[in-house]
């Protein structure tokens, strides 16, 4: 997986987190879950996870299902805006995903990398890149995420 750390990275993230503080969301019984998706690094500008690519993700034809590449993706921006905004104050949700499936991929593990492209104060895009275990890029998408004020 490419992953290339810049070491003057500014740190992206509204508190202090480790990847222990995003990994239970895919521990509880939802979406996450149930496909196997694991958060597998946070970096200060990046988040990644990874997925199997199995039963639980092929399409009929036994190769990973477009959806499924598309949970990857906009799991990653989503918890990413969570993690820039002030939670007591606002939440994001994802608003836009445009995903373009590059290869197929019969087995094994995809793992994505999300990174910023805009953080703005109402909206947040972020590219979401997604690599076979031989490295490979197989799918590239693109998540914007609104970010609304909480509402007692």
């Amino acid at each position: 997986m490419r992953t290339k750390s810049n070491p003057a990275a500014k740190r992206l993230w509204f508190k202090d987190c480790r990847l222990d503080d995003i990994a239970g969301l895919a521990e509880q019984e939802n979406i996450l879950n149930r496909l196997g998706l694991r958060f597998t690094e946070l970096g200060p500008d990046y988040i990644k996870a990874s997925l199997p690519v199995d039963g639980r993700t092929h399409q009929p034809y036994g190769i990973l299902h477009g959806g499924a590449t598309c949970v990857l993706a906009e799991t990653l921006g989503s918890v990413a805006s969570l993690l820039v905004v002030d939670m007591d104050k606002n939440f994001a949700v994802g608003s836009v995903i445009t995903t373009n499936h590059l290869r197929p991929v019969e087995g094994g593990v995809i793992e994505g990398v999300c990174r910023p492209v805009h953080i703005g104060r109402t909206k947040h895009v972020w590219q979401i890149e997604i690599f076979n275990e031989a490295g490979k890029m197989v799918a590239k998408s693109e998540l914007t995420c609104a970010v609304t004020d909480k509402r007692g």
